[in-house]
C-alpha cells in the first residue's frame, strides 16, 4: 500500500512539473513575441502599437478587372472592351502579437457561379510595401469590333491570365505608416505624409478558347499579350482626425520603361514599340474609425490602372480591390 501511494505521489509530482514547464515555455514565448511586437521602427510620437495581444477581424472583399485593347493587323482594325465578373469573398483573421492566420470563403464558388481564380498578396512594413495579385478568369466578356462589325464575347469565350505587382519605398518611414491604414497593426497618432518611390509591373495574356470557335466558327483566333514595367515616384498621406478617424490617400505613378505588348490575329502578330511614353498608376485609399481602443472598422481600396497608348497596339487595364472590415482587440 505504501508503494502504491509513493508511485501515485511521484506521478502527481511529475505531472505538476510538466505543467509548470509548459506554462514557463508559454510565458517565455509570449514574452519574446511581446518584445518583438513592441520593438517598433517608428517615432512613437507619431506611430505606436495598439494595446492587446489578440486581434480578430471579419472582412468582405470585392475585386474586379476591366481590359481594353485595340490594334491594326493586316489592315483590319480590332478593338475590345472587356471586363470580368466581380468576385466577392468573406474572410476571418486572427492576429496574435503581429502573427496572423486567416480563412476566406466565396459563396458563388460553392454554387458553381464563379469559376475564376484569384490570388492576392499584400505586404506592408515600415519602409517597404508590396501589392501582388494574380488572376485567371474565364468570365471576361464584352464588345469586340473588327472594322464596322460588332460582336459580343460571352463568358468562356476567352481566357485571361494577368499578374499585377506594385512595390513601394517610403522615405518618411519613421513617422508615416502604411500598416496603420491597411492592416491596423499600428496606430497613426498624428497626421503625416511621405514621398514614395517604386515600380509597377503588369503582365499576362488573353486568348480565345475552343468554346468560342465552336459557338462561332468565323470568329478570329486572337491572342493579346501584355507585359510592361514602370518606375516612378509619388506621395502618400495619413490624416488623423480627432484621434478616432484615420484617412489615407496615396498615388504612385510610374513611367513605362519596357513594353512587350502584342496582338496576334489568325497567326499574324503585331508588336508594340518597346519604349513609349506610357504610364501605370497605383492608387490606394483607406478610412479607419476607432470606436474605442478595442473596436474598430473601416474600408480600403487598392487600384492599378495602365495607360499604354501605341500606334501598333494599345492596351489598358484597370484592376481594383475593395475591402470592408470590422475588428476586435482582446
Amino acid at each position: 500500500m505504501r508503494t502504491v501511494c509513493t508511485l501515485l505521489l511521484l506521478i502527481a509530482m511529475l505531472g505538476a512539473s510538466a505543467q509548470k514547464r509548459d506554462s514557463l515555455r508559454r510565458a517565455q514565448l509570449d514574452s519574446a513575441l511581446a518584445a518583438r511586437y513592441y520593438r517598433t521602427p517608428y517615432d512613437t510620437n507619431f506611430v505606436s502599437r495598439p494595446e492587446g495581444r489578440l486581434t480578430l477581424k471579419v472582412r468582405m472583399n470585392q475585386t474586379g478587372n476591366s481590359f481594353h485593347a485595340k490594334g491594326t493587323v493586316n489592315g483590319v482594325h480590332s478593338k475590345a472592351d472587356l471586363k470580368t465578373s466581380h468576385k466577392t469573398t468573406f474572410s476571418i483573421a486572427a492576429i496574435y502579437r503581429g502573427i496572423g492566420v486567416g480563412m476566406a470563403v466565396n459563396p458563388n464558388k460553392w454554387r458553381g457561379v464563379y469559376k475564376d481564380y484569384e490570388f492576392n498578396l499584400n505586404y506592408y512594413s515600415s519602409s517597404l510595401s508590396l501589392d501582388l495579385s494574380y488572376q485567371r478568369s474565364e468570365t471576361l466578356a464584352g464588345d469586340v469590333r473588327r472594322d464596322d462589325i460588332l460582336s459580343q464575347l460571352e463568358a468562356d469565350d476567352v481566357t485571361m491570365k494577368v499578374l499585377n505587382i506594385a512595390g513601394y519605398y517610403t522615405f518618411n518611414h519613421r513617422r508615416f505608416s502604411y500598416p496603420a491604414a491597411f492592416t491596423q497593426s499600428y496606430i497613426q497618432r498624428r497626421s503625416q505624409g511621405s514621398w514614395l518611390a517604386g515600380f509597377s509591373y503588369q503582365g499576362g495574356s488573353i486568348k480565345t478558347t475552343d468554346h468560342l470557335m465552336a459557338r462561332n466558327p468565323n470568329a478570329p483566333e486572337t491572342r493579346i499579350y501584355v507585359g510592361h514595367f514602370g518606375i516612378g515616384g509619388g506621395y502618400g498621406y495619413n490624416w488623423v482626425l480627432g484621434h478616432r478617424w484615420l484617412l489615407h490617400f496615396s498615388m504612385l505613378p510610374t513611367f513605362v520603361v519596357y513594353n512587350r505588348n502584342s496582338m496576334t490575329v489568325n497567326g499574324v502578330r503585331r508588336k508594340a514599340q518597346h519604349i513609349r511614353f506610357n504610364m501605370i498608376f497605383n492608387e490606394r485609399a483607406a478610412i479607419v474609425h476607432y470606436f474605442s481602443p478595442r473596436y474598430f472598422a473601416g474600408a480600403t481600396l487598392v487600384m492599378n490602372n495602365s495607360v499604354i497608348d501605341d500606334e501598333a497596339v494599345t492596351v489598358n487595364q484597370n484592376k481594383w480591390r475593395a475591402r470592408a472590415f470590422f475588428g476586435l482587440r482582446l
